[in-house]
C-alpha cells in the first residue's frame, strides 16, 4: 500500500515538475523561479488527484480538501525536497534546457529516487492510520 501510495504522488509530483521544469525552461527563466514553479504545480497536481478520487466518492469539497491535505502534504512535501535537492546537486542539470539528455535524465533520476525515499515515509503514515490510509476508506 505504502509502494502504491507513493506511485499516487510521484505521478501528482511528476506532471507538476515536468510542466514547472518545461514553462520555466521554455521561457528561460532563471533556476529559483523555475523550481518555485515546479514546486507549486507539484503540489497543486498532487493534491487534485487526490481531491478527485475523494470527490467521486461524494464527499463534499470543504472535505475533500482536507483529507487532501492530510494525505499528502508530508509525502509530496519529502518528494519534492528529495526531487529538486537531487537536481539542484546534479552538476550543470539545472542549467540543461530541454533539447538536453542531461534535463530528461536528471529529471527521471531525481524523481526515482524521490520515490525509493518517500516510500519509507508513507508506509510510516499508513502504519499510523495517516496518509493515503485516511484516502483510502474513500475509495469504494
Amino acid at each position: 500500500m505504502a509502494a502504491q501510495a507513493t506511485l499516487h504522488c510521484l505521478t501528482g509530483c511528476a506532471i507538476g515538475e515536468v510542466l514547472g521544469m518545461v514553462i520555466g525552461t521554455a521561457f528561460g527563466w532563471g533556476n529559483m523561479p523555475t523550481m518555485i514553479l515546479a514546486i507549486v504545480l507539484a503540489f497543486f497536481f498532487g493534491y487534485s488527484l487526490t481531491l478527485r478520487g475523494v470527490l467521486k466518492a461524494g464527499v463534499d469539497f470543504r472535505t475533500a480538501f482536507r483529507v487532501a491535505l492530510a494525505a499528502d502534504t508530508l509525502s509530496i512535501a519529502v518528494m519534492e525536497l528529495i526531487d529538486n535537492g537531487v537536481i539542484a546537486l546534479w552538476p550543470s542539470a539545472m542549467d540543461a534546457h530541454l533539447s538536453d539528455v542531461l534535463f530528461w535524465g536528471a529529471l527521471a533520476t531525481s524523481l526515482a529516487i524521490a520515490f525509493v525515499a518517500t516510500t519509507p515515509v508513507n508506509k510510516w503514515m499508513i502504519g499510523r492510520g495517516k496518509g493515503h490510509a485516511v484516502v483510502h476508506q474513500y475509495h469504494h
